[in-house]
């Protein structure tokens, strides 16, 4: 296994592809700290750990909110010791055009998914540099961050955040030994903040078949391995090659 005896933090991890990028990071060893604002889901996802033999512990905090972020670092690294890996998946949508969505809905949709990245990443970082840990930072986008949308202004505006917040972290963590990228899927699972996965969701890509969480955690787990060591800085489109096509 890859990744033994590492400690993962996953934000967002009670469903979708924050659950299975957790379920993929534990199948390779490492040891997961289950976040979500939502404590039946985080329990659940973590008992699932427990059940397949892994050692996982669920964690209820809002990682948009400094001190609570804080309290989350440490509440980890007394249940663990250390921390390794850090996975932002976490995010909240609008779904709004600029000509409906409000200032409200606006500022909720970067605080939960461009500030939350930031804070997680300045705070677990601390814990890395203090302790000596190369550790790995994995973002995840949009490709909604790449390309204008319709609808979800503010969620494109964040995720295009994110992008250059992967960059900056790369560039100013490297001589840390800690290694930041993001990984960008499409329409894969069920929509941001919707439980339920809708069979007939539309989609359109150069693989002809819907996204699932798993096609967007194996790129994570690839990662934060030793074959990856040579990749910082940089994103990963998991998206069935949609960046690649004419916009239609």
């Amino acid at each position: 296994m890859k990744l033994e005896g590492q400690v993962a933090i996953v934000t967002g991890a009670g469903r979708n592809i924050g659950e299975r990028i957790a379920e993929v990071l534990a199948g390779e060893g490492a040891r997961i700290a289950v976040v979500d604002l939502d404590r039946a889901r985080a329990q659940q996802a973590a008992r699932n750990l427990a059940d397949a033999g892994r050692e996982a512990e669920a964690f209820v905090a809002d990682v948009s909110d400094n001190d609570a972020v804080r309290s989350l670092v440490a509440a980890v690294v007394e249940r663990f010791g250390r921390i390794d890996i850090l996975v932002n998946n976490v995010a909240i949508s609008d779904n709004r055009h600029v000509l409906e969505i409000t200032e409200q809905e606006w500022d909720d949709t970067i605080r939960v998914t461009l500030k939350s990245p930031f804070l997680m990443a300045k705070h677990v970082a601390h814990h890395m540099v203090d302790n000596g840990i190369a550790g790995k930072i994995v973002n995840i986008g949009s490709t909604s961050g790449y390309r204008g949308r319709g609808s979800a202004c503010a969620y494109s505006a964040a995720k295009g955040g994110v992008a250059n917040l992967t960059r900056s972290l790369a560039f100013q963590l490297a001589p840390h030994g800690i290694r930041v990228n993001s990984v960008s899927p499409n329409r894969t699972g069920s929509p941001v903040g919707i439980q339920e996965v809708d069979p007939d969701r539309y989609f359109k890509n150069l693989v002809n078949r819907a996204g699932v969480p798993d096609d967007t955690a194996q790129v994570v787990a690839f990662l934060c391995t030793e074959g990856a060591s040579f990749i910082c800085g940089e994103n990963i489109f998991a998206d069935g090659g949609v960046m690649a096509m004419e916009a239609s």
